[in-house]
């Protein structure tokens, strides 16, 4: 698998941007650029560093599908309630599994199912 790049928002945790880096990933954390960094901001900052937004925002949706924004990638993660352990283990799994699916697509893990969109 080769190493991917990401932008991690601060609502994932910065546990999750740590077990990225650490299986050798190229990851930047918006809490260390901005905690208060807007998705449009972080929008046109993954494009534009070909970075895959992993968040749990669903606002990214209305960006991309309705605001025809373009992006190199977003990962939702819907999981309300799920504490770091959890968000660490599934982005592993996910990771490990879908590498080669995330770049240029809108994904989202819901319920322990990822769908993959164009």
């Amino acid at each position: 698998m080769r190493p991917l790049r990401f932008l991690v928002d601060v609502n994932v945790g910065l546990a999750v941007a740590e077990s990225l880096r650490g299986a050798g990933h190229d990851v930047v954390f918006t809490g260390d650029l901005d905690w208060r960094m807007s998705d449009a901001d972080m929008l046109s900052l993954a494009h534009r560093d070909r970075r895959i937004i992993l968040t749990l925002d669903t606002d990214f949706g209305e960006l991309v599908y309705h605001s025809r924004q373009p992006h190199a990638g977003i990962l939702l993660l819907r999981m309300p309630g799920a504490n770091r352990r959890e968000k660490v283990q599934i982005v592993q799994e996910i990771v490990s599994h879908y590498a080669d699916h995330l770049p240029e697509r809108f994904c989202v893990y819901r319920q322990g199912k990822l769908r993959i969109r164009p």
